[in-house]
């Protein structure tokens, strides 16, 4: 047995012991984009069909634009894959079939976008139609452009890898192709270590390429120069706004399903660096903030309750964590000073943040020593 097998069997059992515990309803994310696994394992003689169909999904996954796939069966459809073909370059290839036109309407405004600043304003905008399992933040200076993707949902090891390096080069590929040859030059840093085809980045063209980078799980793209220098090709600003208006019906259909509390509370989570304001939300809805706030009364809630559960709830899991100081928590929501950061944690939870990461702390360490007990 492989040692790639061995470790991909590890991993299988951990997925599945992950998806068993989790309370959360499983997050579906569009198949068009794990569809195109065919065209790779293909070569390798593997029948994606059949991966399909072992772990009980329909094969029309492969041929309905619109079909949605759970993302825990996406972790496990990842992992089988990789076992299968025995290759470790799979998201590597992946990515460089993902072009701007791959993203449905989304993709449509990018092109249409006057210039490449203007099109991944688009592509961030929208970003939860394509992969609600990322986030995808963008900004942009006189010289520089930042993009950067990180995950929102659980994953093993296997998954997380093969989606960063997929989404990182899938980012690179969608500048080139919206550039052409006066594609500007890049820097892209992933957290992930080194993997084994690291040579396979030589064929990027125009790009810096980072492994291990010190950094939360995640993804950043650096364009060296001004965006909005970069003028695309087939510029439509009518075709742009039938995309934009497309997009946004989109964006009310899931807000439909959910409710307005829920979608509200599921975008200042996704959001969860400086949260977004009712002005920001109401526009992505196209209504009015007045129009927003008088939906979510009716569902007997408000923005600013929802702001400050979501608020305190995201300073929990971070204090929690550990891998960040209180005052880093502080920024990260928004807060511009510790005091009035300690002030609101504490009329939320009647205990200050440092009191919240010494009792997880204390938790982490019982559970710990549960389970040695248990073991002897």
């Amino acid at each position: 047995m492989s040692v790639i097998l061995r470790q991909v069997m590890v991993i299988m059992r951990q997925v599945h012991k992950s998806a068993a515990a989790m309370s959360k309803p499983d997050v579906r994310v569009p198949a068009r984009y794990y569809a195109r696994l065919a065209d790779v394992l293909a070569r390798d003689r593997v029948d994606l069909d059949g991966v399909l169909r072992s772990l009980r999904l329909p094969a029309r996954l492969l041929t309905q634009p619109n079909a949605t796939i759970p993302f825990s069966k996406v972790d496990q459809l990842v992992c089988r894959a990789a076992a299968l073909s025995g290759r470790s370059d799979l998201a590597f290839e992946l990515g460089k079939l993902l072009t701007a036109s791959a993203h449905s309407f989304v993709g449509f405004g990018m092109i249409n976008s006057a210039n490449l600043d203007q099109a991944l304003h688009f592509e961030a905008r929208y970003f939860g139609l394509l992969m609600p399992s990322f986030r995808m933040r963008y900004s942009s200076g006189p010289d520089h452009a930042e993009i950067q993707f990180t995950p929102l949902v659980a994953m093993s090891r296997l998954c997380l890898a093969f989606h960063l390096e997929a989404i990182g080069t899938a980012a690179w590929r969608e500048i080139a192709d919206l550039t052409g040859e006066r594609q500007p030059p890049c820097r892209l840093e992933l957290s992930i270590p080194e993997p084994l085809h690291l040579q396979r980045y030589r064929e990027l063209r125009n790009v810096e390429v980072r492994f291990g980078v010190d950094m939360l799980p995640g993804v950043r793209l650096r364009l060296l120069d001004d965006p909005r220098g970069y003028r695309l090709a087939m510029a439509d600003a009518h075709a742009r706004l039938l995309a934009e208006e497309r997009c946004r019906a989109l964006v009310r259909q899931v807000v439909g399903v959910r409710g307005f509390g829920d979608w509200v509370a599921m975008t200042l989570r996704e959001v969860s660096e400086g949260l977004p304001t009712l002005e920001e939300l109401a526009a992505t809805l196209n209504i009015s903030k007045r129009t927003l706030n008088r939906y979510l009364e009716r569902e007997g809630t408000s923005f600013r309750e929802l702001s400050c559960r979501i608020q305190h709830e995201l300073a929990c899991e971070r204090l929690a964590r550990g891998d960040m100081s209180v005052t880093q928590v502080a920024y990260s929501l928004g807060f511009t000073d510790t005091s009035n950061f300690g002030r609101a944690f504490r009329a939320r939870a009647g205990y200050s943040p440092g009191e919240h990461r010494r009792k997880a702390s204390a938790g982490r360490v019982g559970r710990v020593g549960s389970k040695r007990g248990s073991e002897l």
